[in-house]
This record gives structure tokens, C-alpha cells and sequence, in this order.
């Protein structure tokens, strides 16, 4: 039974290990976002229905950081936070208040430096998942990117992104492609739909594996509707197609989620009730 009080705040460092691979959720900060604006085909009757995601804006809250993983002496991060930033609300849009900042000293606090990151694994490029991107590959981070979405680079100022970081992380970028291992025991699940090169990390160890979905879900929400596609999503009919795909995946035995955004349910698994609903139960060890 989940903690309604977990799904409208952001999530603090959360860790899991899979056999010789520990995973932690580096916190960097959060965002809120519109529930109608940001999840368009949703009414005004299902948030009153599901009070419990909304905070007490009456806003989605999104946790926003990256996923550490190690492996021996070994460090990859998935994306790298939202960065030092303090964003008022967008009007107009269903972006409310971003603050980040806490990144690096969260990596300090789990023993990590910047100059101790071996490669940055980047699910999407949106300014909140490469904010600390700069700095990592400064400290010699090689930046790991689709080749569909670094084909694709030229949309990603839209969301953040500058041409000068773009700029910045190419001589140390490589390109990736579906099915590929990147670092012991991950490899490249392509989920394009949010983005055009959109990609999942599916991390396996000690019999489990976990699923690093990005931004193909924005909220524990769209496990019971995966056709709910969020209003910044390049293609909502294929960002849907994934998710189905997507949900059916973490219903796995065995397999577990980890949703950037999830609020304070970053890692969790996809229950299915006799009925054939599913729903997120969090997973905390």
C-alpha cells in the first residue's frame, strides 16, 4: 500500500542493489507541473478522483536528479539533473516553479566526484536530464546519446537546451544504438516517442532487472493510463505505444521501474489486479 504523501513530494537518495550493481536515485530537485495542461486527454474529474498526486498547489510534482550506478570501482550516471537553476512558473504553459542545484552535492554525499563519472547515459535531451551535463564532461564524463536523438539535436533548444552545451559535449560524445551494453550489465532500450531518440536503460543483476524508463512516463498515474501522453511529447500516438509497452514489461516477474519524475516513488514495480488493471507499488530496497 503506498504512502499518498509519497506521490505529491520529490524523493530523497534512494538506493537498490542488483546482485553486484548498486543503483541510487541522486536527487538534484524537483518542478511542478499542471495536471491538466501537462496530461491533456485527463479531466478535471479524474484529479478529483486522485487527490493524492497533486500537492497542495494542486500541481504534479516532479522529482528531478539521475540514477547512479556502480559497479565495482565503476560509475555511470543516467542523465545528470536539472542543474543550478531557479525557474519561475512558465504562463501559458503547464511548467510550474523548477529549482535544482543539489546534484553535486549529493554525488559528494555517496562518495562520488565529477572526475569519478565515467560516462553519462542520457535518456532524452531536455534541459532537465543534461543541467549538470557541462561540468561532468569537463571533469572527463564521456556523454552517451541515441543516434536517433543526436540526429534529432537541432529540436532539443526548445526544451532547454543550448547550442553551446550541445557544442560542448560533442568531442566527448558517443552514440548508441538499441541492444547495445554501455557498462556492465546496462544496456539500450530504444523508446522513442517523447523524443525522437528516446531511450530506456535496463540495468540486470541478482535475478532482478531494472528498467530506467526516463521520460516515457511522467507519473505513477499513467501505469493505469498509458494512453495518456504528456503535451510535450514529440509523438504522442508512439510515446503511448511505448508505455503500453513499457507497463506490460514491468509486470515482469523480476523486473522493476525507475521513474526520474515519479515524485518520492522513483523505483517501483507494475501490479496487475485480477481485473487486469495495473498500478505502481513503490519499491524501496
Amino acid at each position: 500500500m503506498t504512502d499518498h504523501a509519497r506521490l505529491s513530494r520529490p524523493a530523497g537518495i534512494r538506493s537498490l542493489r542488483l546482485g553486484d550493481t548498486k543503483v541510487t536515485y541522486v536527487p538534484d530537485g524537483a518542478g511542478r507541473l499542471g495536471p491538466r495542461g501537462w496530461l491533456p486527454d485527463t479531466t478535471d474529474e479524474v484529479w478529483a478522483e486522485h487527490p493524492e498526486y497533486l500537492d497542495a498547489t494542486g500541481n504534479l510534482v516532479a522529482s528531478m536528479g539521475g540514477l547512479l550506478v556502480e559497479h565495482g570501482d565503476r560509475a555511470l550516471l543516467i542523465d545528470a539533473g536539472v542543474g543550478p537553476v531557479h525557474l519561475p512558473a512558465r504562463p501559458g504553459t503547464p511548467v510550474g516553479e523548477i529549482n535544482g542545484g543539489a546534484f553535486l552535492d549529493n554525488l559528494a554525499r555517496l562518495g562520488r566526484t565529477p572526475a569519478g563519472i565515467e560516462a553519462v547515459a542520457v535518456t532524452h535531451l531536455h534541459g532537465d536530464h543534461v543541467g549538470w551535463s557541462a561540468q561532468l564532461a569537463d571533469a572527463g564524463a564521456v556523454h552517451l546519446v541515441s543516434a536517433s536523438e543526436w540526429e534529432h539535436r537541432h529540436l532539443s533548444e526548445q526544451h532547454g537546451v543550448s547550442p553551446e552545451l550541445l557544442t560542448a559535449l560533442e568531442p566527448g560524445l558517443r552514440t548508441v544504438t538499441d541492444g547495445e551494453e554501455i557498462f556492465p550489465s546496462v544496456r539500450v532500450m530504444l523508446t522513442p516517442g517523447h523524443t525522437a531518440g528516446h531511450a530506456a536503460y535496463v540495468i540486470t543483476g541478482g535475478g532482478r532487472r531494472l528498467i530506467a524508463f526516463g521520460d516515457a512516463l511522467h507519473s505513477p498515474i499513467q501505469i493505469a493510463h498509458p494512453e495518456w501522453s504528456a503535451a510535450v511529447d514529440h509523438d504522442a500516438r508512439q510515446s503511448a505505444e511505448f508505455r503500453r509497452r513499457l507497463v506490460e514489461e514491468m509486470a515482469e516477474p523480476g523486473t522493476i521501474g525507475f521513474g526520474l519524475h515519479f515524485a518520492d516513488v522513483v523505483f517501483g514495480r507494475v501490479l496487475r489486479d485480477a481485473a487486469g488493471a495495473t498500478s505502481w507499488e513503490p519499491v524501496d530496497a
